[in-house]
This record gives structure tokens, C-alpha cells and sequence, in this order.
């Protein structure tokens, strides 16, 4: 009882706001109405907020984030920076209007870069990036990625001729690896020995790679090469560095790192130091390769300064060449140039897209708009009969009409065959229907004809036959009554046809492909083309985007010049 009674009701929060005069109005609760409403606000707020979320993931990750993905590569060109480092940063001091070819400095971290590349199966997706840029790159990164290894071999029979333990892989190992790491190795070794003997699955992950501070400080091009080496082995082999040779290159780089470095055992202790002592005192006796002339000698294609400048003007992480593809354009050391008369296809193929989008839009109208308006007119039963037709195409597989416009079409077809037959063409004029835009409009505008004909028949059924009536009554002609009445009535439906015709028109591709030939595609042929055969994603990425920029700035102007909210879906 004590707590109904100490309860707030009404009349106590009534006579507290009258002792407060001057002051804020309470609520029920004691506490200010006004914050007290805000939080009333805030929660059913979050109330809403929490009912949506689940939908609101849903679309940011299955639809806005994979489309985010895909324009983001129409910029992005970090495969070049990441495969070549070393390469990019030497070529910054590269004057590519000089035509001449780079220093031996550059080509010598080229090589370590391909070396690195050629295992790690990366070279040829570099090749494939530059390629799109410059015909015939591809090839070249394919062959010198098979052939470099020589170079590494040279420096690699010098080490273990000196001293056979240059060969084991426990020499590298206890070199390059930290005491920490080779102590966790270690016992990651006998867990996997003990589990094996008693016939247990045994998945622990490899323990990552730590480098010897010693040696990332004393031998820094050899400590690079054996992290990555050791990074391959752990996640692209699953094996461990105690298992494995390092690569050829490896050779090369700790040659590279005791000319430049004589005192680099001075960091080392132990048998690790002694070795490096060795090696020091020897490898000014070895026979240096010159990495140009090998380079070169691997493929002649080197010794054309425009793969260097190639490289060079597509070495930023970023890069608007995609872009400038897609506009007939092409990023060159020179600067940004026209592309070749016989490449220049991607103006064409938007000025086609939009015209035929267009055409494809007023074709839906001319025939959808009498469909709709006697859809809207008829009685029920004989409506709704129609209405079925109407909407039979939606249950019909694409493939199939699009196949059925071909068999109509063709020369040897049935309209053909009909034209013949009623004498309006000779047997040897036969009309070339398909293969070319007239097909794609025809079979386009049947395809997409229901979008048109749906919106307008759902606002004409809203029109008041009473308003045609009435101005009849008043004298108006048919015709009259028509155009000055019921057709202003039907403008938003209109309006909601020919976006959704436009915008599905836009971006078709299977019925062009199939009826368009050469003249008849659209610009989301070549769309699909560089994301399922040349693997062009970039290019495709860039296409994509100045699609959905002329389809925004088209959006737009048709909503300042007839107002997106006189659109109605009624």
C-alpha cells in the first residue's frame, strides 16, 4: 500500500507545476516535459531504427557495397606499385622523353621485383594490367618471368661452391630468423613430428615469419627477399621455411648486400658471423651479371623505352586511364592522346546506346499508349482477358522471344516469306531485318512493352470517364476532349513508362547480343565483355560508371524540365 500510495499521479505532477510557476513544466515522472519527450522521441526511434536495420545490412551489403567495389577498380592500379616496388621508386629519377632506356640501377631492381613476382605467380597478372595499355606486354612479363632465373643460379652455384652449407635451408633459416620465431618454429616442428608418430590430425597455423633485426638492419635487400620467400612458403604452400630452398634470387640479393655492406657480419654472432665473414672476403672475386644485358637478352621487348614509360606513367596507386579508355582516350608518357582510329569504338557505342534507348522508349509509347488507354476503358471481364496477353510475355523465358524475333526476322523468316508472297518484295531483295539495330528495336520494344503499358493502364483507370463526358456536354470534339482533358490526366503515367523503358533499355544486353550483329549492340555488350572474357574489370568498371552518370544527369534533367513528381504509378 505504501507504494501506490507514494506513487506520482496526475494531480501531484499538476500541483508540483503549480509551485514551480516561472520554471519549467514537469511531467508526470518529475522531470521536465520537454526532456522527457525527447526521450519518448529518442526511443521510438530507435525502435524504428531497429526494425529496419536488419533490411538496411541487407541492401548496404548484397547491393551497395559490391556496386561501391566495382566503380572503386575504374580507379584503383596498385597491382603495378605492389608487384614492382623496387622498380616503380627507381624510375622516379627516369626521364621518359629522353628515349633512351633506364640505368643499370633500374633494371637491376627490376629483376629482383620479377624475380619475387615470378614466383609468387604475380608477373602475369601485371603483364595482363599493362597489356591493356600497351599490345604485346603480356607476352613479355610471361617469357622473362621464366627466364630470370638464370641470374639468381649464377650467384647461387658462387655461394655453395665457397661453402656447401649456403645450401641447407637451416643455414638461411638460423641467419634470417629471430630467436623468438625460431623457438616457436621449433616447437611447432615437434608438436607436428609427435602427431604424426601418433597418427593425429594436427592443424595448428604455421607461427609467422619475425626477421633477425640483425639482419633486416645488416643485409636489407637479402631480409626482404627471404620475408616474402617466407611468407609464400607459410600461406600459399602451408609449409615452413625449414623445408624449402630460398628462391634463386635470394643469391642475388645477399651478393648485392655484402658488396655494398663488406661489414655486415659485424652484426651477427656465432657460426652466423663467420659465415658472413666468409662470404664478404669472396664475393668481390665473383662474376658480377650485368642485369641490363641479361634482361635484355631474356626479351628483346625490354629495349623499348615505351614499356618503361609505360610503366612508369601507370605506377600510382590511382590512375584515370581506365577512364580515358572508355572516352576513346589513352594515357601515355606524353601525356593523354587520342586513341588509334581503329580503337576508338566507346563514343560510338554511347551515342548508339541512347538512341536506340530512345527509339526503343518512343516505340513502347506509340503502341503501349492505345493498349493502355483501351485496357482502361473496357469493361471488366473483357479488360482482364487482355490484361492476361498483356502480361504473357512475363512468363515466357527472354531467351525464347529474343530466339522468336530471330526466326521472324531472318531473311529466310516468316515476315520475309510474307512480303514474298504478297508480291511487295522480290524473292532476291529479301528485307535484312536482323542483325542490326531495326532488330534490336523490334525485339527490344516487344520485350519491354508490358513496363509501358502497366503504369499507363494503372493512372488511365484512375481518370473519371465523367471529366471526358462533361466536356462533350460542354461541345468539345472527341479529339478535343481527348488532348485537352484525359491526355494531360495521363502524363504521369506516361512519365513512369518511359523512365522504367529507358532505364531497363539502358543497360539490356542479352537481346542485343543475340539479334544486334555488329550495329545493333549497346555499350552494355562490351560492358560484359571485359568483365567475362577479357577479365578488364577496370575498363568495364569505368564503362559502367559514365553509364550511371549519363543515366543520373539524364534523371535529372527530366525532372527539372517535367518534374519526377508528376510521375505516378497511379
Amino acid at each position: 500500500m505504501s507504494d501506490a500510495s507514494d506513487a506520482t499521479s496526475p494531480d501531484d505532477a499538476r500541483r508540483m507545476a503549480d509551485s514551480n510557476e516561472g520554471g519549467p513544466v514537469l511531467a508526470a515522472d518529475g522531470r521536465p516535459l520537454k526532456q522527457s519527450l525527447q526521450r519518448a522521441l529518442r526511443r521510438q526511434k530507435l525502435r524504428a531504427l531497429g526494425l529496419i536495420a536488419p533490411l538496411l545490412i541487407f541492401v548496404v551489403v548484397t547491393f551497395i557495397a559490391p556496386i561501391a567495389d566495382m566503380l572503386f577498380r575504374s580507379v584503383e592500379n596498385q597491382i603495378v606499385s605492389d608487384t614492382l616496388p623496387r622498380t616503380v621508386q627507381s624510375l622516379e629519377d627516369w626521364n621518359a622523353d629522353s628515349g633512351e632506356l633506364p640505368g643499370q640501377e633500374v633494371f637491376r631492381d627490376f629483376y629482383f621485383d620479377m624475380a619475387v613476382a615470378a614466383q609468387r605467380k604475380k608477373h602475369t597478372q601485371l603483364g595482363t594490367r599493362l597489356n591493356y595499355e600497351l599490345t604485346g606486354v603480356s607476352s613479355m612479363f610471361r617469357r622473362s618471368g621464366r627466364r630470370l632465373d638464370d641470374i639468381g643460379e649464377v650467384y647461387m652455384d658462387h655461394f655453395e661452391d665457397l661453402n656447401p652449407a649456403w645450401g641447407e635451408e637451416i643455414t638461411w633459416v638460423q641467419l634470417m630468423g629471430s630467436d623468438d620465431w625460431l623457438e616457436q618454429q621449433r616447437a611447432w616442428n615437434a608438436d607436428a613430428a609427435a602427431a604424426d608418430e601418433a597418427d593425429r590430425d594436427f592443424d595448428r597455423p604455421l607461427p609467422a615469419f619475425e626477421l633477425n633485426p640483425a639482419a633486416r638492419e645488416q643485409l636489407p635487400r637479402t631480409s626482404a627477399i627471404f620475408d616474402d620467400f617466407a611468407l609464400y612458403m607459410r600461406t600459399d604452400n602451408q609449409e615452413s621455411v625449414f623445408e624449402d630452398e630460398p628462391w634463386e634470387v635470394t643469391y642475388a640479393a645477399l651478393y648485392e648486400d655484402l658488396v655494398a655492406n663488406p661489414e655486415a657480419a659485424s652484426g651477427f654472432s656465432g657460426d652466423n658471423a663467420a659465415l658472413l665473414s666468409e662470404a664478404a672476403a669472396a664475393v668481390p672475386q665473383f662474376e658480377p651479371v650485368d642485369y641490363k644485358a641479361a634482361i635484355l637478352e631474356s626479351e628483346e621487348g625490354w629495349s623499348d623505352p615505351q614499356v618503361w614509360a609505360t610503366i612508369q606513367a601507370f605506377s600510382p596507386p590511382y590512375t584515370s586511364g581506365y577512364f580515358l579508355n572508355a572516352v576513346d582516350l589513352q594515357k601515355t608518357a606524353d601525356g593523354i592522346e587520342a586513341q588509334p582510329e581503329d580503337r576508338q569504338i566507346y563514343a560510338l557505342l554511347f551515342k548508339r546506346t541512347l538512341f536506340m534507348s530512345l527509339m526503343i522508349m518512343g516505340s513502347c509509347v506509340l503502341l503501349g499508349y492505345p493498349i493502355a488507354y483501351l485496357l482502361s476503358n473496357l469493361p471488366l471481364r473483357e479488360s482482364n482477358m487482355l490484361m492476361i496477353l498483356v502480361l504473357l510475355p512475363f512468363w515466357t523465358s527472354l531467351l525464347v522471344r529474343t530466339s522468336a524475333w530471330k526466326v521472324l526476322l531472318q531473311q529466310q523468316g516468316v515476315i520475309n516469306d510474307l512480303l514474298v508472297w504478297l508480291g511487295l518484295v522480290s524473292d532476291g531483295a529479301r528485307l535484312t531485318m536482323i542483325n542490326n539495330q531495326f532488330g534490336t528495336i523490334v525485339a527490344m520494344t516487344h520485350i519491354l512493352l508490358p513496363f509501358m503499358i502497366l503504369p499507363l493502364y494503372s493512372v488511365m483507370k484512375t481518370i473519371p470517364p465523367s471529366y471526358v463526358r462533361a466536356a462533350k456536354s460542354l461541345g468539345a470534339t472527341n479529339w478535343t476532349a481527348f488532348w485537352r482533358v484525359y491526355f494531360p490526366q495521363s502524363v504521369p503515367g506516361i512519365g513512369a513508362g518511359c523512365i522504367l523503358v529507358f532505364i531497363l533499355s539502358i543497360g539490356y544486353y542479352i537481346t542485343p547480343e543475340l539479334v544486334g550483329g555488329t550495329t545493333g549492340t549497346f555499350i552494355s555488350n562490351r560492358i560484359a565483355y571485359h568483365i567475362s572474357s577479357s577479365l578488364n574489370w577496370g575498363l568495364a568498371a569505368a564503362l559502367g560508371s559514365i553509364l550511371l552518370a549519363v543515366v543520373l544527369i539524364l534523371y535529372w534533367a527530366y525532372d527539372k524540365i517535367v518534374g519526377i513528381d508528376n510521375v505516378s504509378l497511379g
